[in-house]
């Protein structure tokens, strides 16, 4: 029997399984990708929220957005941060702060990196999940995204940081969501990126495609975005 969690996508999770008690598989990790602007990062957030809810702890790189952007994107679904660095049930590494001149000083759940040193993300990284890890052995992790990694390293070792990312968090009892815009690697790379990981699931804007994922075959649906996030319309699916 495969154990899941609940995705915090409305209609996912029936999509998935049928009913209502899927999710995505436990201690694996999805790569969710698509053209930009179609709710890579939004899908993300509808993640770690139900996590947060369900008192799941979560491990979130941030490498699309600085710490402050962050802050304004998730209050608009009524996620507020504060209060789950507080808890210690959020801890944040922040890759973009540093890089645009924001300085934000660490604390024990939010941690500077920089996009430019992968490495040090690496680390980071393990000492991240053992911290979220004693505090909820059941935990959540959001790579956001390797979109950016990609444009400001060697595209090989940004497969090698994912391959690293992966091992360490299925070591740690995670389960993880990794984000990437289609077509900003070379084609042999975005093929391993996507070889590497468990689950695959495609935006588009308009249709979600569950294209790989464990213990189901190739499903679709069609989806919006609003004020709630992201919506499966689940008349329109197969």
């Amino acid at each position: 029997m495969i154990n899941r969690i609940p995705s915090g996508i409305s209609n996912l999770d029936s999509l998935i399984s049928g009913d209502d008690n899927g999710g995505i598989p436990e201690n694996t990790v999805t790569l969710v990708y698509g053209p930009p602007k179609v709710g890579k990062s939004i899908f993300c957030y509808q993640f770690m929220l139900k996590g947060l809810q369900e008192n799941e702890g979560c491990l979130f790189i941030s490498a699309d957005y600085g710490i402050e952007q962050l802050n304004q994107n998730t209050s608009d679904f009524g996620l507020k941060l504060e209060k789950y660095f507080q808890n210690e049930k959020l801890y944040i590494i922040d890759t973009l702060s540093s890089v645009s001149g924001i300085q934000r000083e660490d604390t024990p759940t939010y941690i500077s990196s920089s996009v430019h040193t992968p490495t040090d993300i690496m680390v980071k990284l393990g000492i991240g999940a053992r911290f979220i890890n004693k505090r909820s052995p059941k935990f959540r992790s959001i790579l956001d995204s390797l979109t950016t990694l990609l444009a400001f390293n060697d595209e090989m070792l940004i497969v090698r940081v994912l391959t690293a990312y992966i091992m360490r968090l299925k070591e740690s009892g995670g389960t993880g969501i990794v984000t990437y815009t289609e077509g900003t690697a070379d084609s042999k790379v975005e093929t391993m990126l996507k070889s590497v990981v468990d689950n695959i699931i495609r935006l588009d804007g308009e249709k979600i495609t569950i294209e790989a994922m464990v213990g189901i075959g190739k499903k679709t649906s069609d989806y919006i975005v609003n004020e709630e996030g992201i919506i499966l319309d689940s008349s329109k699916s197969d």
